[in-house]
């Protein structure tokens, strides 16, 4: 298996995880709602329920941006090799990894950390159509295109 189906794996197990643990909690706040609409009246009653509501869309909503992204991932699957940086590359700069796909966290695959970012970023924009030894400045930090993957 390559570094880089390792990261795109990496990336998946990670949405997974998220997804999980979203679901539940969401599942955990519809039980609370239910139990709480049982119970006797008060305008306590109803802050609590209305607060509870909004945390659930709240969290629907992350659901949702999170069920998308691993659609995107999904569609995107780990394209081969390219001559220069678009949607999908890892590109490896003089400041470490960058995954082009979407924005996580960084993760650490064989003990190497990635940043996983969106190509709609400013720094995704930015490296978009570079090739290996290409430069490109952000922020003020200029980052060396050095392999693509």
């Amino acid at each position: 298996m390559s570094f880089k189906q390792k990261v795109f794996g990496a990336c998946f197990n990670l949405l997974e995880e998220k997804i999980n643990s979203l679901s539940t909690i969401l599942s955990e706040l519809e039980e609370g709602t239910q139990n709480d609409s049982k119970s006797s009246a008060g305008d306590k009653h109803e802050t609590a329920r209305a607060m509870m509501q909004l945390e659930q869309e709240k969290i629907s909503k992350q659901l949702k941006d999170l069920l998308e992204q691993k659609s995107q991932l999904k569609k995107i699957g780990v394209p081969v090799a390219v001559a220069q940086i678009k949607t999908g590359s890892l590109a490896q700069t003089n400041k470490g990894f960058l995954l082009l796909i979407i924005s996580l966290v960084k993760i650490l695959v064989d003990e190497i950390s990635v940043i996983a970012i969106s190509s709609e970023s400013p720094i995704g924009i930015k490296l978009c159509g570079l090739k290996i030894g290409d430069k490109t400045e952000i922020n003020g930090t200029a980052y060396l295109v050095e392999g693509i993957e």
